[in-house]
């Protein structure tokens, strides 16, 4: 499951599948929302709060905040640490939401954050999966 959503949000990222033009802007800023809160509480190195923002599937994944916590500090410095961060666009195919993050890690270099976002059953919003992929520069 987990890779087949990696695998959707580069798919969405690479291809311009179509804006989610028809997102509703109390979703959006409660996306924006969670992975800015998610964000913070990495900031603070509390992972019990890093990991109630990811999606129950994710969290029975990684099966505590500890592990989820050390893949982050090791693979994912950009959002564990950014210098700067500013949110694109929010992609849609087939139901699943795709959150555009821009972020520039302590390492200084420009990356998009791919965040797979899943609407939980009772309304809120989980990270599924979040993808780094390389930018051409700081501006694109």
């Amino acid at each position: 499951m987990r890779g087949a959503l990696l695998a959707l949000a580069v798919m969405l990222a690479v291809s311009g599948v179509a804006r989610a033009d028809g997102l509703p802007d109390a979703d959006q800023a409660e996306i924006e929302a969670v992975i800015t809160r998610q964000m913070e509480a990495f900031a603070r190195d509390d992972g019990p709060a890093a990991f109630d923002f990811a999606t129950p599937e994710l969290r029975r994944i990684f099966g505590s905040a500890e592990r989820f916590m050390a893949m982050v500090r090791g693979q994912y410095q950009p959002v564990y640490r950014p210098r700067k961060m500013q949110f694109g666009e929010a992609r849609e195919a087939d139901g699943t939401i795709v959150q555009e993050v821009g972020v520039i890690g302590p390492d200084g270099v420009p990356r998009t954050a791919l965040y797979t976002m899943e609407r939980q059953p009772d309304g809120t919003w989980r990270i599924a999966a979040c993808v780094l992929l390389e930018r051409a520069s700081a501006d694109s």
